[in-house]
């Protein structure tokens, strides 16, 4: 098995990106969007950290973080995050989507993809590029024609 390597740099600001197991469908709906505020502002409540911007798509998110001067376990932040949304919504979703031998054996659920994509934003270039990616996201997939007409982003809190 490879050995994922990621960066962690106390106070940084992270760009990731989350997908559904199987890429099935479920993040927007009531209960998924419900779930994953409730289980956002409860680990963030504890574990601090700012939400810079976001976009929820059907099967997946992408979001920058920037975490405390002197924390950098994000890892630690996206465990119990999804933790919490399978615990929350799993059984009530009843996803038709099979696990594997490998996560049955890691009793994994259903909703989430195992592993998920993370980027340390390097300088303010780095920072508005990903931003601009979010926010253009629904766009690219073919979900609305601007921007600002996906209610799922934090584009509308940067134009106000």
């Amino acid at each position: 098995m490879p050995n994922y390597r990621r960066f962690h740099g106390a106070g940084g600001s992270y760009f990731f990106t989350h997908v559904t197991y199987q890429r099935y469908p479920w993040l927007c709906t009531d209960l998924g969007r419900q779930s994953l505020r409730e289980a956002i502002v409860t680990i963030r409540k504890k574990y601090p950290f700012t939400i810079d911007a976001f976009v929820l798509l059907p099967d997946h998110l992408h979001c920058i973080w920037t975490l405390p001067e002197e924390d950098s376990d994000y890892g630690k932040r996206w465990r119990l995050i999804k933790l919490m949304v399978t615990k929350a919504c799993g059984q009530k979703l009843a996803l038709p989507s099979e696990k594997t031998l490998s996560g049955e054996r890691r009793q994994e659920g259903n909703l989430w993809q195992r592993r998920y994509w993370e980027h340390c934003l390097r300088d303010q270039q780095d920072f508005i590029n990903h931003c601009e990616y979010i926010h253009h996201n629904p766009v690219k997939h073919g979900l609305v024609a601007c921007p600002t007409d996906w209610p799922y982003s934090s584009i509308h809190r940067y134009l106000t």
